[in-house]
């Protein structure tokens, strides 16, 4: 168990180190990801963006648990 929370904490801290960089890629614009703009009112639904980190965090947890 501690040793999950340290790989945890090492991957969110890569991430916060990495931000500004992928920032810059996209993630997050991806295609099949909704944006409605009207006037001064924009809704944004990020469906392939959670679909993809989802199945990245189920990979990450089932190899975890391996």
């Amino acid at each position: 168990m501690a040793r999950t929370l340290i790989i945890v904490g090492l991957l969110i801290a890569a991430i916060g180190v990495l931000w500004p960089w992928l920032g810059q890629l996209g993630p997050g614009r991806l295609p099949g990801d909704i944006v409605i703009r009207r006037g001064s009112f924009t809704l944004y639904l990020p469906l392939v963006s959670c679909l993809i980190l989802s199945i990245v965090l189920s990979l990450i947890l089932w190899l975890a648990g391996r």
